[in-house]
């Protein structure tokens, strides 16, 4: 087992750890009453057996992106209300990154916040969506634009769940793993570029996904734990985002956010190379990897270029109506904008890298 901790959240890493949720949830749940929120795929296969495990009741919600909406973060809210759970309640999100933020974004707000304990399922969730206390529903204006910082209780990551994982969620994770290497870890970049065939098996090695899962969450830790509420290095975790979204939103988020990150990291990287912040061939050598790996390197011609400024504009991350991106200098060193780890670009190079990723 491997455990790290960050602004309090206890992160759990091992193989088997499901078995165990219920005693390990509460460890940190400190007498609370639990709740265990999960979409209706994930509902049957994970979320009953540690529902009955802790004699807590089951709340469920239609899978996917489009449920990620204020409305069902209402439904959610007043489901919690009906029961008339009270402060003492400990709210425990069983699923992917959907999961994790809508239930976060409950917890967060719910009699002005109540704990939130994070069991991950997907490879997204793992490896990123889980850890960091952002929580967050999307609006027809753009993702994740109303939200809060909400840190978990604890983490509780068991990588053999990977096994049920549909080979495309577990294709779109990878893409939040490449951006770790990039952004931080050069070795991590290489190594999956290495075991990139295996890290799609199915039926991958429990070592195997542990070193995949723990190199992931080494960096994102690494990076918030020095900046929890997004004010300048934890920035960089956006590299690959700001066009990633928007490109997750054109597609009516068809496409799995995984997917939409990979475009986006090439496009952000050749917009770092058009700027000349960026060594040349950086973003050939991405485009490489996530080809390697099945996810999308290019952008087709239905995903117009004026819309996808006009979001970028309107990303969370945003200053002044100018979008700003997180530049990577090589791999593993992201350019630090003095201190201010994302720069606005020029929209006539935004919209060149773009075209050239087409």
């Amino acid at each position: 087992m491997s455990e790290l901790a960050l602004h309090g959240a206890r992160i759990v890493v091992r193989a088997g750890a499901l078995a165990d949720a219920a005693a390990l949830v509460r460890a940190c749940a400190d007498g609370r009453r639990p709740v265990v929120i999960a979409d209706a795929n994930v509902a049957p296969l994970y979320a009953a057996p540690v529902a009955s495990a802790l004699g807590a009741e089951l709340l469920t919600f239609p899978a996917g992106e489009t449920s990620k909406t204020r409305a069902q973060w209402a439904a959610l809210t007043d489901e919690l209300l009906m029961r008339q759970l009270g402060r003492d309640t400990v709210v425990v999100a069983v699923g992917g990154g959907v999961c994790g933020d809508l239930a976060g974004f409950v917890a967060a707000t719910y009699l002005r916040g109540v704990p939130v304990v994070h069991i991950p399922t997907s490879l997204v969730a793992m490896i990123d969506a889980a850890i960091g206390g952002k929580t967050g529903v999307d609006t027809r204006h753009g993702k994740n634009l109303v939200g809060a910082f909400h840190q978990p209780a604890a983490v509780i990551i068991d990588p053999l769940a990977l096994h049920t994982l549909p080979a495309e969620h577990r294709r779109a994770g990878m893409a939040e793993a490449i951006k770790h290497g990039v952004i931080a870890d050069e070795a991590y970049f290489h190594w999956i570029a290495a075991h990139a065939a295996g890290l799609l098996d199915p039926s991958i090695a429990a070592e195997t996904s542990e070193r995949l899962v723990l190199g992931s969450i080494r960096v994102k830790v690494d990076v918030v734990a020095s900046d929890e509420r997004e004010g300048g290095r934890r920035r960089i975790l956006n590299f690959g985002h700001t066009i990633g979204h928007a490109i997750e939103h054109l597609s009516d988020y068809k496409m799995l956010h995984g997917e939409a990150v990979a475009a986006g990291m090439i496009v952000e990287a050749r917009l770092g190379e058009l700027a000349e912040w960026t060594l040349p061939g950086l973003a050939d050598e991405v485009q490489a990897l996530c080809a390697s790996l099945g996810l999308p390197v290019r952008i087709g011609p239905s995903f117009d270029a004026d819309a996808i400024l006009t979001l970028a504009r309107g990303d969370k991350k945003a200053r002044a109506g100018a979008a700003e991106y997180a530049l990577p200098m090589r791999l593993g060193e992201m350019n630090a904008a003095d201190g201010r780890f994302a720069l606005p670009m020029e929209e006539r190079l935004v919209r060149a890298a773009i075209e050239a990723s087409r």
